[in-house]
């Protein structure tokens, strides 16, 4: 069997029969990508309405992202740290600029910039606050989802990602979500260093908070001296209406985590911006990566950043998810299978009438596939719709024509 050999069937055996069983994909095999379409190995054309998480916003295999890559990638891939390269102080100088920060903390995965932003908070807190050492606390939200390193998993309530892999990273405190309150009494302990949160919960289901609260919760840190760290791989980059989420509330969080769409999805790219006061406690042998800050990966990020800019897919995502959502809620008051519609931007979810335990979800997914329209259940009865940015008006009613057949079918 060769690559071109392979039938949909073929491939999905490969996988059960030689890797790790730690995803639950949908059956489909991928093959290409271009805009907002994907193929599979047999041919079928699909709309791409997951955007691998938020990562492809810029749309599969865009033309300027894959030239930044291949060009640089016949000049030079990678140094490491211990030596200097021509590509990592114009992508400093780019990035830090663009979001109006200091300096920059380049990492490779999402995961690894919560890592690093967890620790920047903690060695400011000791260095900086003066917080007793080893008793820094930060303090996360239900129903947050970071990633699934032991680190991230910490702070998890989800029982799937921490059921058979403790013990825990201490100096952790969990509260409800969207709920200042609850934040105000956790704010009364002076060890509190920081507090870590995604603008919108996108693993959890989209999940939106009140407005004014991220606002709120930003100035009651500040009032406490602790820092409010926003963890935006998923809902930076354009996804939610503007170049970061936070920005909907006008403030800017202490520390700010990017990743995913940070390179259009082409290499494995993230971010964590921050002021001079906080990441310059950290010290040469403090924290690292072989790979964070190669010249690949700055080259495909300033690219990935400049079509976000220049094609203006922040103001789309805007206008774009405006419409969506009016036509889900239109279905939703006709639809008794749809409960809820909410989303911001081009991050959009609908709950389905269903128990969380139920089918339903997964099987109205497996029937958008059928009428050539990918997405994946979340929670099992939350279906989340985030197509690339670049995904046109007409695109965007063609997409909503497949999802009310397909719900008219149920």
């Amino acid at each position: 069997m060769t690559e071109t050999t392979l039938t949909t069937q073929q491939a999905i055996e490969l996988e059960e029969k030689y890797g790790a069983h730690n995803y639950h994909p949908l059956p489909v095999v991928l093959s290409r990508g271009e805009g907002v379409h994907v193929w599979d190995v047999e041919g079928q054309q699909y709309f791409d309405f997951l955007s691998a998480y938020s990562a492809v916003n810029q749309g599969h295999c865009h033309p300027r992202i894959v030239k930044a890559l291949t060009e640089q990638a016949q000049r030079l891939t990678l140094t490491s740290r211990a030596f200097y390269n021509d590509v990592l102080g114009r992508y400093e100088k780019f990035i830090t600029e663009l979001f109006g920060y200091d300096r920059v903390l380049p990492m490779n995965t999402g995961v690894e910039g919560g890592e690093t932003a967890v620790k920047l908070c903690r060695k400011w807190a000791y260095e900086v606050k003066g917080v007793p050492a080893n008793q820094a606390k930060i303090i996360f939200v239900e129903g947050n989802f970071w990633g699934r390193t032991l680190g991230a998993i910490s702070s998890s309530t989800d029982p799937s990602s921490t059921r058979g892999f403790g013990p825990f990273m201490p100096g952790y405190e969990i509260i409800p979500y969207n709920d200042l309150e609850a934040l105000k009494r956790a704010l009364q302990d002076p060890n509190v260093a920081g507090f870590m949160v995604e603008p919108i919960q996108g693993e959890a289901g989209v999940v939106v908070p009140d407005i004014g609260y991220l606002k709120q919760a930003y100035e009651l840190c500040q009032q406490h001296n602790v820092l409010f760290i926003a963890d935006e791989v998923q809902t930076g980059i354009a996804r939610t209406g503007k170049l970061y989420a936070c920005q909907h509330e006008d403030f800017k969080p202490n520390i700010l985590i990017l990743g995913k769409a940070l390179s259009g999805g082409v290499f494995p790219v993230s971010a964590v911006l921050a002021s001079d006061e906080i990441m310059l406690t950290i010290k040469p042998g403090e924290h690292g990566s072989t790979f964070g800050g190669n010249p690949l990966a700055c080259e495909v990020a300033m690219a990935a950043l400049n079509v976000v800019i220049d094609e203006q897919l922040a103001e789309r995502a805007e206008r774009l998810g405006q419409l969506f959502r009016e036509r889900m809620q239109r279905l939703a008051d006709r639809h008794k299978l749809v409960s809820l519609v909410r989303g911001k931007g081009l991050l959009n979810a609908v709950v389905i009438n269903d128990d969380p335990e139920g089918d339903t979800a997964w099987n109205i997914c497996l029937k958008l596939k059928e009428n050539g329209l990918l997405a994946k259940p979340t929670h099992g009865n939350v279906i989340r719709f985030a197509p690339p940015l670049v995904i046109t008006e007409e695109q965007l009613h063609e997409c909503c024509d497949i999802i009310e057949k397909t719900l008219a079918e149920f």
